[in-house]
């Protein structure tokens, strides 16, 4: 599993015209991204690693402050662009297999005792955040 974390003071994400998930305030803005031999451990791992993270204001992390995740799936992490002009997708896993593990990192997050607000799976979104900082740091689990 491939995350890009974000620490944000407020973010959000639209589908359609209709705000599906945001929160107000400093927090996480999570973009998960799934490959084919990704598991529910690894899933169950990396939402430990986000609730524990020291990224926000004062090397605090989201339990130490009780502060709030926005986590939206994000296929194209494992876009692959080092030959020719059009990125391949080959290395994300399918929507199917993707899908249950971006849920299991939310599960597993709210397990925790956090406040977590998603996109939408699949859908086209908007995503609007202001990052803190800027700070934005990669996880690999």
């Amino acid at each position: 599993m491939r995350a890009v974390v974000q620490r944000v003071d407020g973010a959000s994400v639209v589908v359609a015209g209709e705000t599906v998930g945001e929160i107000v305030g400093e927090g996480l803005c999570v973009l998960v991204g799934v490959t084919h031999d990704d598991t529910p451990e690894k899933a169950a791992q990396l939402a430990r690693k986000l609730w524990s993270v020291r990224m926000l204001e004062g090397e605090k992390s989201c339990s130490d402050v009780n502060a709030p995740l926005l986590v939206i799936s994000q296929f194209t992490l494992y876009g692959d662009a080092r030959k020719g002009r059009r990125p391949t997708w080959n290395a994300a896993a399918p929507g199917p297999v993707a899908e249950p593990l971006v849920d299991e990192v939310v599960a597993q997050l709210r397990a925790l005792g956090a406040r977590v607000e998603t996109g939408r799976f699949g859908a086209s979104m908007r995503v609007s955040l202001t990052n803190q900082g800027p700070f934005t740091v990669l996880l690999e689990i």
